[in-house]
């Protein structure tokens, strides 16, 4: 029985996606081990690498950049399939369809910082939904928006202020 191998061709896309989702999981893995005020209040460090990635080579490429993030860094940090592994496929699936939408919109009105508190805004969504419909079904987890909603549109602007300057240094 002789075995066979499949080999498969690896594009330079591929490669740009590995070293971006690469940072990606970097910046999640760091931001993991810092502590939160609040559970869920963090400040999204990798979104600044997703907004470059949508910014420069569009939908596809962030799509898979945010979701191997997701991925690798839930089994770097030993959540796989744990309930904050949920949340956070729940946050960054909402996050990049709101970035879909935006990034067809006109670029007058949505540069970096808007799509950031746009992106921001979105996770936090995803999240307070799937925690409603499945860990806390109970109205009192909205008692939490106000916090959050500061948190995420902080953390939306200064992830999408670094987000434009990096894009500037590097054109």
């Amino acid at each position: 029985m002789t075995a066979s191998t499949i080999e498969l061709a690896v594009t330079a896309s591929d490669r740009r996606i590995a070293r971006y989702a690469a940072a990606a999981i970097a910046l999640s893995v760091a931001e993991a081990a810092l502590p939160s005020p609040l559970p869920g209040v963090k400040p999204g460090l990798a979104n600044i690498v997703v907004l470059i990635v949508l910014e420069r080579h569009g939908v596809r490429e962030a799509v898979w950049v945010s979701l191997l993030r997701v991925f690798a860094t839930s089994l770097l940090i030993g959540q796989f399939l744990a309930p904050g592994f949920f949340l956070s496929l729940a946050g960054a699936l909402a996050s990049l369809l709101a970035l879909a939408v935006a990034s067809r919109l006109p670029r007058r009105w949505f540069g970096a910082v808007t799509m950031s508190v746009l992106a921001a805004f979105a996770h936090l969504a995803g999240q307070l939904l799937l925690a409603r419909l499945w860990l806390v079904p109970h109205d009192g987890l909205f008692y939490l928006v106000p916090v959050l909603g500061l948190s995420a549109l902080v953390f939306g602007i200064v992830n999408g202020l670094i987000a434009a300057r990096l894009m500037e240094l590097s054109s």
